[in-house]
């Protein structure tokens, strides 16, 4: 049986330079792993790309951290905006009417080993840092030491950190790149009139 892997075309394929910076702009990654059952199981969490991990953490509540296997395959799914795209805006439509609805978006898939961190002082650090990453651009950002130290451990005991060792990277953006310049332009004009903001969904 083949390796999975996700579908990019050669033309949709995304520029190594710039797969971070696109999981550090979208912050969030849906983490899927497979239980000891073979059942999967999926969870919308906040994480950090780091080095060759890939971090974050899960409620304590949520069943998910207990069915992982330590060591066990984990697919990371970062996704970035993602849009409609009417055949009606192709120019090409004019000229020969051959043309057909599609969906224009990006993502990257993350895959390695799963590891669970059920540990105060790991959870903390790693809260610190996605706290810190979050906060430094405002004009007063927030810091954990901001809240009384009792506080900021009685709030970390209802979640538990998670590690991905990344072993693989595989990064698509899907923004028209087959199509023509007046096509690309048209779906860019159709989206902005749509109210979409055309720069992140279409090639320039």
């Amino acid at each position: 049986m083949a390796d999975p892997q996700l579908y990019v075309p050669r033309f949709n394929q995304m520029a190594p330079d710039d797969v971070r910076p696109f999981v550090h702009a979208v912050a969030t990654a849906q983490l899927v792993t497979v239980g000891d059952d073979g059942l999967p199981d999926a969870t919308f969490l906040p994480v950090l790309w780091e080095g060759d991990r890939l971090v974050g953490h899960l409620a304590r509540a949520n069943a998910h951290w207990r069915r992982i296997v330590d060591g066990s395959p984990a697919l990371a799914i970062v996704t970035g905006p993602d849009t409609y795209v009417s055949p009606s805006w192709y120019a090409t439509k004019a000229e020969h009417g051959k043309v057909v609805p599609t969906w224009n978006y990006s993502v990257v898939h993350l895959r390695g080993r799963i590891l669970v961190h059920d540990d105060a002082d790991w959870v903390r650090a790693l809260v610190t840092r996605l706290t810190d990453r979050h906060e430094q651009p405002r004009d007063e950002p927030w810091a954990v030491t901001d809240a009384p130290d009792d506080y900021i451990a009685k709030n970390l005991l209802p979640i538990v950190g998670v590690e991905l060792v990344v072993e693989s990277v595989e990064a698509k953006a899907k923004l028209s790149q087959n199509r023509s310049d007046e096509d690309r332009a048209g779906v860019a004009a159709g989206l902005a009139a749509d109210g979409v903001d055309p720069s992140s969904l279409v090639q320039p």
